[in-house]
């Protein structure tokens, strides 16, 4: 049974046992899913398709990756035609990740018995930026939209009705952070599909010692998936086998982009610049969308502990002094537009550095700390003046950088 003419159903006794994609799978261990962004947008609001030269040219829609695709085996799971993973498909209700590493040693859905909690890069291979994000503070469903499938996959937002905002429906996983993030809880790296990001969750909270619950889809199959397989090409370029990409092997620090020569750049001046580049003879280069930069990510690595950015040391990023005063890096562009209820003013970023917020204390007084780790995946006004947000922004007053740092892309096989 053929799908696209890309993808082969395999059958066993009957019944459906695993989806393989051929062109996928065996050439790319981890072929990074498209965002499933359709549409366009300047900094704030839907366009018509920029043309090549024109401003806000280069953003995501204009570059389509492996699009997704699922098949629903109709025993509970779930299979994703591109990645080679099974999921289940009902996440059930919210539970701790203690009690998810208990419940996964029995768990044997549709007669599997090799299931797994996921990795944070497995679970974000779910995610999908067609998603509207509740805005700030509100609490209305009109408008919004989830971050995932929801013809495949079961979701619920947070139920007001029961103290939780309509943002909470965290989804939690495997990869643990190598430190603490805020006021020194333990903390899970985890996918917000209401609101579409990655952050660094307390699992364990040190004061009371209880455990925030979340939701977890389990996951079996491709054994690879979310392994990069880095090869330094010895041009200033860094080859990723396992996803088919080529990186720049230094960021638009190293060559001093910006009105200030130091590297950062608002979200149309990095569209401008990737696209203008010319490096390591290619003139082809992007500016990645926020699934192919996450895919960079290297969760074992973090300023606190390894005194580097979360990224394999074959790459050279710069450094920076940040709000406190202390060495860290960089928050770096994607050409994804993060849409919320209201408009289009944000676009996505990775923190390869602290994920850093302004956190209010007892006494009143801000406090900037880690909040939701190095590897986090947040959003920034594309255009704007960072000193309007002293104190960051949302819940846990994220740091507003705006003027960012680029790492740009090309497909290796061009």
């Amino acid at each position: 049974m053929i799908f696209n003419k890309k993808y082969v159903l395999s059958r066993s006794c009957g019944a459906i046992v695993m989806l393989l994609c051929v062109s996928c799978i065996g050439q790319e261990s981890y072929p990074v899913v498209d965002t499933g962004v359709k549409d366009y947008f300047d900094n704030t609001k839907q366009i018509k398709k920029p043309r090549r030269g024109k401003p806000f040219y280069g953003q995501d829609g204009q570059y389509r990756g492996h699009k997704p695709a699922y098949h629903n085996n109709r025993d509970g799971t779930v299979s994703d035609l591109v990645t080679g993973l099974m999921w289940q498909k009902n996440p059930g209700t919210k539970k701790t990740l203690s009690e998810a590493r208990k419940e996964i040693k029995n768990f044997a859905l549709g007669g599997h018995e090799d299931w797994r909690i996921p990795t944070i890069k497995e679970l974000y291979s779910l995610i999908l930026f067609s998603g509207i994000d509740p805005s700030i503070g509100n609490v209305s469903r009109n408008k919004v939209k989830p971050f995932i499938n929801t013809k495949y996959f079961s979701f619920d937002y947070g139920d007001p009705k029961k103290g939780e905002r309509i943002i909470d429906s965290q989804f939690g996983t495997s990869t643990i952070y190598n430190t603490t993030t805020m006021w020194g809880n333990p903390t899970m790296f985890g996918v917000n599909f209401a609101d579409g990001r990655i952050k660094g969750y307390p699992y364990r909270f040190r004061n009371s010692g209880r455990g925030k619950t979340f939701f977890f889809l389990y996951v079996r199959g491709n054994p690879d998936y979310g392994k990069n397989k880095f090869v330094d090409n010895g041009d200033g370029t860094i080859t990723d086998e396992a996803t088919g990409l080529m990186w720049m092997q230094v960021d638009s620090g190293y060559l001093k982009a910006g009105d200030w020569k130091q590297g950062g750049l608002n979200w149309q001046q990095a569209l401008e610049w990737s696209e203008n580049l010319k490096y390591a003879g290619y003139s082809d280069w992007r500016l990645p969308n926020v699934k192919e930069l996450q895919s960079l990510v290297d969760y074992s690595r973090s300023p606190k502990i390894t005194q580097s950015p979360a990224i394999n040391p074959v790459f050279k990023l710069s450094s920076l002094i940040d709000e406190g005063g202390r060495k860290n890096y960089p928050f770096y562009w994607t050409g994804t537009t993060h849409l919320n209820q209201r408009n289009a003013t944000a676009a996505d970023y990775i923190a390869f550095g602290d994920a850093l917020g302004w956190l209010k204390g007892w006494n009143g007084q801000y406090y900037l700390l880690d909040v939701h780790g190095a590897g986090a995946q947040r959003s920034d006004p594309k255009s704007g003046n960072p000193k309007n947000y002293p104190h960051g922004r949302g819940p846990q007053g994220d740091v507003i950088r705006i003027y960012n740092f680029v790492i740009a892309v090309r497909d290796a096989k061009k």
